[in-house]
């Protein structure tokens, strides 16, 4: 199969998803985390919860539901959002443990993991996120979360040989979903990349650029893709992407090149012909309009920083 900007932009940010954890709870509870350093997500297997991110209205949560969490705020969950809530660190890292009963255990069951991005090129996906969303259960995709949620279950229970690695692609694959889900939610998300790729009219141009970054595409050859007019494509582009086409193909170029320059130990001058640069001096200002330093100086303070 030809490659899709969805995979190439989640191979870029190195998207690795994992299950941390979970509890299943009965009667009055009520658990206070703090400000996650990653993308948190979370499911309900069973019954429903109230979830409530600080300076956010609490949202009811029920089985089959999943939330994601990409704003650095603490937040609650609890049955009831009267309910006093203890510390969730206390109770899980205190005691060395990833899954706790509370009370009886018999009204809700959640399961929670993290998603970690590569520190240089994870902005591109976390920012294209809100802060907080809701997939319900009830949507088209509800089938796919309820078998992924199950198998989740499943291999905490039953612990087989292999079962922490079958966690985390498992948790990878409803990463996608979400993501999946959201391109699909009718315009619930900001104006970003994944928006664009939500909009099936858009997709032929965004596929275009993703396919030949080096390219040097014209907005008319944009359009014709996209059977509109340049006029048309370009503005429903911007309204949509939130920055107007060749605009999007200059940031993707930049990000590739982020890329090699880390992991490649290529001239300045080879990165910038593989990212559709006539020279390195046009290459090296772009580059530097983007992240405020140069193409040298800032592989220099990556490995610094891989160093560290």
């Amino acid at each position: 199969m030809p490659s899709d900007a969805l995979s190439e932009i989640l191979s870029l940010t190195t998207v690795e998803s994992m299950v941390t954890g979970g509890f299943e709870a009965g009667g009055p509870w009520a658990l206070r985390f703090p400000a996650p350093k990653s993308i948190k997500f979370f499911a309900l297997t069973k019954g429903f919860c109230w979830a409530q991110i600080d300076g956010e209205a609490p949202v009811r949560f029920k089985q089959g539901d999943v939330g994601l969490l990409t704003a650095r705020r603490p937040y609650t969950l609890s049955s009831d959002p009267s309910v006093t809530p203890v510390d969730a660190m206390a109770l899980f890292s205190g005691r060395g443990r990833s899954f706790v009963i509370l009370g009886d255990g018999t009204n809700c069951h959640y399961v929670g993991g993290h998603v970690l991005l590569d520190p240089t090129s994870g902005p591109l996906l976390s920012e294209a996120l809100p802060p907080w969303l809701r997939v319900d259960g009830a949507t088209e995709q509800a089938a796919r979360f309820r078998w992924l949620l199950g198998e989740l279950v499943n291999e905490r229970k039953q612990r087989l040989p292999g079962s922490a690695l079958v966690a985390s692609q498992l948790a990878q694959l409803l990463f996608v979903q979400i993501l999946r889900a959201q391109m699909d939610s009718d315009g619930r998300i900001p104006p970003g990349w994944l928006r664009a790729l939500g909009d099936p009219r858009l997709v032929p141009a965004v596929q275009l650029m993703h396919d030949e970054p080096a390219r040097a595409w014209h907005l008319d050859e944009l359009a014709r893709a996209c059977a509109m007019s340049r006029s048309t494509f370009a503005a429903r582009f911007t309204a949509t992407a939130g920055i107007a086409p060749l605009g999007y193909l200059a940031r993707w170029r930049i990000h590739l090149a982020c890329k090699a320059l880390r992991d490649q130990r290529l001239p300045v001058a080879s990165v910038a012909a593989l990212a559709g640069y006539s020279s390195q001096g046009a290459f090296s200002n772009a580059f530097k309009r983007m992240t405020g330093v140069s193409p040298s100086l800032w592989r220099e303070r990556q490995a610094c920083a891989d160093a560290a």
